[in-house]
């Protein structure tokens, strides 16, 4: 069974931007949206994503938190594009940025669009107490807070939120 344990930070500096590898840029959309899940018609989010000259179904349990069950599967790059463009609630636009930080991958996501001027960092670990490093320049943990999920920021994108929300503050989106 797949399990995905990952924290969500807000940044506090660009002190990260020297250390990325590598980056690429995404399209994705959901099958399967925010909107279904909070208002208790679905277990899970379903995410068909664009990647370089890939396609991917991604399927994760709509549970707040560090730890859910997440099953990603590649499919092809036409069949993406197609339930991209004519099946999904919308599309959200990042570009990704690889950084690898005392030997742990770190997943800067920058947003674009209605989306742009988020940037979260996303740390995958072993397991939920796992340490990870704490640099500078990683900011508020807020992996409890379903705003920041990308499912929710298709329906409610970062242009829409107020400014206490922006600085990570205030209730969740949904």
């Amino acid at each position: 069974m797949g399990v995905e344990i990952e924290r969500k930070f807000l940044l506090a500096g660009d002190g990260w931007r020297g250390l990325v590898e590598r980056s690429e840029r995404m399209a994705q959309g959901y099958l399967v949206s925010g909107a279904a899940i909070a208002a208790g018609h679905a277990k899970c989010s379903v995410r068909v994503r664009l990647s370089g000259d890939k396609g991917w179904l991604n399927i994760k349990s709509a549970t707040l938190g560090v730890e859910r069950h997440e099953f990603e599967y590649p499919i092809p790059y036409a069949d993406a594009e197609h339930l991209l463009h004519e099946l999904s609630d919308g599309v959200l636009e990042k570009i990704r940025h690889h950084v690898m930080l005392d030997g742990t991958h770190v997943e800067i996501d920058e947003f674009l669009g209605d989306n742009a001027g988020l940037i979260v960092a996303e740390i995958e670990l072993p397991s939920a107490d796992a340490p990870y490093p704490t640099p500078s320049w990683l900011g508020i943990e807020v992996s409890e807070q379903s705003r920041y999920y990308n499912v929710n920021l298709v329906d409610r994108p970062f242009a829409q939120w107020s400014a206490a929300e922006r600085e990570g503050k205030g209730g969740t989106a949904c």
